[in-house]
């Protein structure tokens, strides 16, 4: 029986997600190696001189884990797992080196390219349906290279398992299981999580978004494909929540039969337990229908107006002291929406208010990725951040060093894989491999 494993490469290159098959062997289990072989037979390439297997050197000084007594398997990521992992050099990546960093495409690596993502409305009606067909694709098409961990019990291993997965239904499980309660001597603590509540806000999301990005243009052989955004400033109403779009809500909020999304299913809805990690992840029949009720939540009528973004773009500190939903003065806190634009007024505001807005699947926050809304709300809140970044100059160097579990500049953006720093997220988005229209004035 496969046992439990998690992985990451010690590269700062091309995410991939996490488990990639090649890791979850007895053998490279009990090895605590994660370097599997590329195309020429050499782990990690290292005949043909893509990288080489080397073991995982800490980046991060993780005392406060010590004193905190936390015990959590994602911490200190990934060396709670594996030892060795493979390096890769040059514009090289991925799990055995053999990918190319984003925004580069080749044999070699050497062909670099910057995609452009559009507001969803500007896209043609071709390049709509491109869209909507590439994620149908990606919502049924299994992964090759990576399955996922599911269990019934995160404090027994003999529990754990590995299933396939399709690679829409990875991206939603990776955001599923990074906001899970953090393990803290023995018991769950749910005051903070991976992805949210702390400065690596914006930076995990970022690493989402062109995680996903890149499996599909792997997947399709498309290299020009860019995810779009919906630029929601100001609108009274959904203005994509057509069947032309994103789909029209009926009855309960279930989607329009002619909606492109109207038979999805939602991975690990139904099985939000603390101690488990998405146990029905390979059962369809108990997932829930995706649904969506915009504009029906009893306080949260609207979308955050133009003078919100503009109000929130003025802050000029990425983040403040503590660190955490309390942070006034923060661009990051009232970004992601427990600070209200002004700065110091604590309250419901900006990326939280939009999820609250549609209500359904996007309002379950665990689960919320599996509605493609999301991917077009976190694409502009990822506009916002670049925006930011231009008007105030900044650099990765703003990352503030804090004590939030998984949150530090050095700690690698928990769970994905190779490891990414959560500081260096802060890169302007070309060193990704894209950029954004300049749709609307901002």
């Amino acid at each position: 029986m496969i046992a439990l494993c998690v992985f990451f490469i010690l590269c700062c290159n091309l995410v991939q997600g996490q488990f990639p098959r090649a890791c979850v062997t007895d053998q490279a289990l009990k090895s605590k190696t994660c370097c599997p072989p590329w195309r020429d037979g050499s782990p990690c390439g290292s005949t043909s001189g893509r990288g080489k297997c080397r073991d995982w050197v800490v980046n991060v000084e993780l005392s406060f884990i010590r004193e905190r007594q936390y015990d959590d398997d994602r911490l200190n990521w990934p060396r709670f797992y594996f030892d060795k992992t493979c390096e890769c050099f040059g514009n090289y990546s991925g799990h055995n080196c053999g990918d190319c960093m984003p925004g580069y495409f080749g044999d070699k690596c050497d062909r670099k390219k910057t995609v452009i993502r559009k507001e969803i409305r500007e896209l043609s009606f071709l390049e709509r349906k491109r869209f909507f067909s590439y994620l149908l694709l990606a919502k049924s098409t299994k992964s090759k290279d990576f399955v996922i961990l599911t269990t019934g019990d995160r404090h027994h291993k003999d529990t754990y398992k590995f299933v396939d997965v399709t690679i829409y239904n990875l991206f939603s499980w990776i955001h599923y299981i990074s906001i899970k309660p953090i393990l803290r001597n023995g018991t769950f603590d749910s005051t903070t999580n991976y992805a949210h509540g702390g400065p690596a806000f914006p930076g995990w999301h970022r690493l989402g978004l062109f995680f996903l990005e890149r499996q599909i243009q792997l997947m399709t052989g498309d290299e020009d494909f860019a995810l779009p955004y919906y630029d929601w400033r100001g609108e009274e109403n959904c203005s994509i929540c057509t069947d032309d779009y994103l789909g029209e809500s009926h009855g309960q909020g279930f989607l329009s039969k002619y909606s492109h999304f109207a038979t999805w299913k939602s991975i690990c809805s139904g099985y939000n337990y603390d101690d488990s990690y998405c146990p029905g992840a390979d059962d369809e029949n108990n997932m829930q229908i995706l649904y969506r009720k915009p504009g029906v939540h009893p306080t949260v009528r609207r979308f955050p107006s133009f003078k919100d973004v503009e109000d929130t773009l003025k802050l000029t500190n990425f983040d403040s002291p503590p660190y955490d939903r309390l942070a006034r003065r923060s661009f990051r806190n009232a970004l992601e929406g427990f600070l209200r634009p002004d700065g110091e007024t604590l309250g419901r505001s900006m990326h939280n208010l939009v999820h609250i807005y549609f209500g359904g699947t996007m309002s379950e926050v665990p689960i919320s990725s599996n509605d493609p809304m999301f991917i077009l709300h976190h694409c502009y809140i990822d506009k916002i951040v670049e925006v930011w970044l231009t008007r105030h100059n900044a650099t990765r160097d703003v990352y503030p060093v804090n004590d939030q579990p998984g949150q530090g500049p050095r700690e690698c953006s928990t769970p994905y894989f190779p490891c990414y720093l959560n500081k260096d997220l802060l890169h302007r988005s070309t060193k990704f491999g894209y950029t954004y229209s300049k749709y609307q004035q901002m």
